[in-house]
């Protein structure tokens, strides 16, 4: 959708951003903490090099009580880097938490303003595809596992369109920034 892209925008107008997929990305990368935990209950899905994603998404993907045991893990480990990031920045008047499944997992409840950033499904479909070891079967359990765009757009309080050049986008973003920032200061 270009959630990535758009949360650089926000940290290059100075808004600090908690990357969910980085945390995670650390959590489970070389020597991260959740390896143990990770390999005892998924044997031969990590390594010095952290974890395999091809071999974790085999035991995980299609089989619900696998991959609520691998969110058990994860989750909350999660949470505790995010409440760390808000507890670093909590001087500061805006942050963004970048969570992708903020809806699926119930995290819409804890923010106080839900920013969707969107595209049509055909660009959607064709940035994924061009990500490394993604396929078409993968892409289509991944979406099945996800909140749809029309419904996230529904119970968005702002839209980030990303269908658009990059610099309307950059100028929605600063633009919602802006809004924020004087509706603060009142």
């Amino acid at each position: 959708m270009g959630k990535s892209a758009v949360a650089g925008m926000f940290r290059s107008l100075g808004v600090p951003v908690f990357d969910a997929d980085a945390a995670v990305h650390r959590l489970q990368g070389p020597g991260g903490r959740l390896l143990p935990a990770i390999e005892a209950l998924f044997p031969g899905t990590t390594s010095a090099a952290g974890i395999d994603r091809a071999a974790i998404g085999k035991a995980v993907f299609g089989n619900a009580p696998a991959l609520a045991a691998l969110e058990r893990i994860v989750h909350p480990a999660v949470a505790e880097e995010r409440r760390s990031f808000l507890r670093r920045h909590r001087s500061r008047p805006i942050v963004v938490l970048d969570i992708p499944l903020l809806f699926e997992k119930g995290g819409a409840d804890l923010v106080d303003l839900v920013v969707v950033v969107s595209a049509p499904a055909w660009m959607q479909r064709r940035r994924v595809l061009k990500r490394p070891g993604m396929t078409v079967e993968k892409f289509r359990r991944i979406l099945k596992l996800q909140t749809s765009d029309a419904v996230k757009r529904r119970r968005a309080d702002v839209v980030i369109e990303t269908g658009t050049t990059r610099q309307r986008t950059r100028a929605e973003v600063a633009h919602l920034v802006t809004c924020m920032r004087a509706k603060l200061r009142r």
